[in-house]
């Protein structure tokens, strides 16, 4: 049976998940800046595929074959 303890330690927990949860939305989102140049063949990647998909770092051809050689050896 829950006793007065139990009950305190719940709204404790509740107060602390309320502050992390209010101190969280107020962060900010980081945005994950894409590369301008594939850091396998040094060409550029296109702006549309960088605003396509944000944290890139390759193009799509050297992308692909990473993801190929990746999959063979799996």
């Amino acid at each position: 049976m829950a006793d007065i303890a139990d009950f305190a330690n719940d709204l404790v927990q509740e107060r602390i998940d309320q502050a992390l949860a209010a101190r969280n939305a107020t962060k900010p989102a980081l945005v994950a800046h894409s590369f301008l140049f594939c850091e396998t063949c040094d060409d550029p990647i296109p702006e549309a595929r960088r605003l396509a998909q944000p944290g890139c770092t390759q193009c799509v051809g050297c992308l692909s074959l990473a993801e190929l050689k990746g999959a063979r050896h799996a």
